[in-house]
């Protein structure tokens, strides 16, 4: 699967990755690359922020299909070779041991011909460092889960101990009278040493879920902890041994007995159950976890390889809700990240977000997915009526908040939109969605006038993803709107970087923005930015 984007060139050691030509330059010598060793190579340099696994490699460049591996190992080497590098010296493309792979060489990159500061902005702990939030501790039991940990010894299992902590937060996020930490911002210390006390501070939590899974043949074992940071106790443990086809009942029972142990009268009073619409299929669990961990990272190549991997668990159980929820939001993204046109996906995401609901009108992906839908065909009320709808299903759905504020704000109820967004901030305070929320925030300062504030959070927003256009564009109106003519211009610079197909048309077409004041008022400022 080639790995496509905008034209932007990798700079590293004394060689040149060219995207758009798709040519690697040793100097000015050309170096002969096979298709799949240079879309491996763009691969691990797109994503030199993290360890890549060798599921990562098949999905993306392979689209999935069987590879062996000493193809696989084939390939590797001969990138190895292409960059000057071997497997003794490891200067560039580094083995991170029972893990995968990782690009470790300092990279610039060019645009146009430009230098631009590296696209993946700060290393992750300097963006929280710089951007993350006051938490205050909230009035009802505040958890984080933490990512389980593989022990299978495998990493293509890692989605799956991923899967099994997803599944846990989402069960506990139903109760009303827990404040749960979203999935991203829990799984930012995946495969890091950190002090329990620390991650409790950082995330504004009492009580820690830690534990881990070890996969084998069709049976599991399960192993948890429930741990209250404040007194430094274990307050419950537990391994659990089963067969494969018993995980579901397994996450409930983990589920149940961390209420049990934490709020035991309200767990007496409310006689708790996990109340889930599992698939029919593990199969396809499997297929929608592997989906996920691709769609979480917000690229616009892992959308693509999300929505591939989610046609293929639909194909297993077309009433699986989850797999038609997600796969309609991830193409609504898309079309408001700029990677797609929305009249294209909208009628697609329609439908699958139609038939989600057909299959488990519980599922709160379901309904952000019909309310994305809605909020781009400018169906503004059935929208709001639908994320509400998602957040009453599960009041800890950071992503259902972050959208319920990007739709306020289109309606011009800039207060709210704010504080929607600062909501969604505090369920995920460290996400790769944390960028999105900022940048909601800056529009509803943009919608209050708040030309100085907007500026602000969208600077921040892009500290936290270089790439984000929704940024790039508040940065740019507010600019033009305050009269900053020279960060205007230098604004208008970096979204056309950003999003090439920048114009007034476009923003008009594109962005569902409900009244013709607020419309006008948000055009107003790309003109005096110099957009046409």
């Amino acid at each position: 699967m080639p790995v496509r984007g905008a034209n932007v060139q990798f700079l590293f050691a004394d060689h040149t990755l060219d995207t758009d030509r798709r040519e690697l330059r040793r100097g000015s010598e050309p170096i002969a690359v096979e298709p799949q060793v240079f879309d491996l190579l763009i691969y691990l340099v797109q994503n030199r922020d993290r360890v890549v696994s060798k599921d990562d490699l098949i999905a993306s460049v392979w689209g999935g299909r069987i590879v062996s591996d000493s193809t696989l190992t084939s390939r590797i080497n001969a990138a190895r070779k292409a960059v000057g590098d071997s497997g003794e010296g490891q200067k560039l493309i580094r083995t991170i041991a029972r893990k995968g792979l990782r690009f470790v060489g300092a990279v610039r990159t060019r645009s146009n011909g430009d230098e631009l500061a590296p696209a993946a902005g700060p290393p992750p702990d300097e963006i929280h460092q710089q951007s993350r939030p006051d938490l205050p501790l909230s009035d009802r039991p505040a958890i984080a889960v933490l990512p389980f940990t593989n022990m299978s010894g495998d990493p293509e299992q890692e989605y799956f101990s991923d899967g099994i902590s997803e599944d846990i937060i989402t069960a506990l996020s139903k109760l009303r009278w827990f404040f749960v930490i979203a999935r991203n911002s829990s799984f930012i210390y995946k495969g890091k040493a950190v002090h329990m006390k620390q991650i409790a501070e950082e995330l504004g939590v009492r009580y820690v879920v830690e534990g881990s899974v070890r996969k084998g043949g069709d049976r599991v074992r399960i192993t948890v902890q429930l741990n209250d940071v404040a007194t430094g106790s274990h307050i419950w443990a537990e391994r659990y041994d089963r067969g494969l086809a018993d995980v579901f009942a397994v996450q409930d029972e983990i589920t149940e007995a961390i209420v049990a142990a934490i709020e035991p009268q309200l767990y007496a009073a409310e006689n708790f159950r996990a109340q889930r619409k599992s698939p029919d299929s593990m199969d396809a669990w499997d297929l929608v976890m592997r989906a996920l961990s691709h769609y979480w990272r917000v690229t616009r190549q892992d959308n693509l390889v999300a929505q591939a991997l989610l046609e293929k668990a639909i194909a297993i159980d077309p009433n699986y809700g989850q797999a038609l929820g997600v796969l309609a939001a991830s193409h609504t993204f898309s079309a408001h990240m700029g990677w797609a046109d929305m009249a294209t996906v909208a009628p697609v995401a329609e439908r699958a977000a139609q038939v989600a609901i057909l299959a488990d009108s519980e599922d709160p992906w379901a309904h952000l997915a019909l309310g994305s839908v809605y909020l781009f065909v400018r169906r503004f009320e059935d929208s709001l009526a639908e994320f509400e709808l998602a957040l009453r299903l599960n009041p800890n759905f950071s992503l259902a908040q972050g959208y319920y504020g990007l739709t306020l704000a289109y309606c011009g109820r800039g207060e709210e939109a704010d504080e929607a967004a600062r909501r969604a901030l505090r369920l995920s305070p460290r996400d790769p969605f944390s960028a999105v929320y900022t940048g909601i925030a800056s529009y509803a300062q943009f919608v209050n006038g708040k030309y100085d504030e907007a500026m602000r959070l969208a600077r921040q927003a892009i500290r936290q993803r270089a790439d984000f256009v929704g940024a790039h564009r508040v940065l740019t109106a507010s600019a033009g709107m305050a009269g900053e003519a020279e960060v205007a211009a230098a604004a208008l610079q970096e979204l056309r970087r950003a999003q090439p197909n920048i114009s007034l048309a476009w923003i008009a077409r594109q962005m569902p923005i409900k009244g013709d004041a607020e419309r006008e008022h948000y055009l107003e400022g790309f003109r005096r930015a110099g957009l046409d």
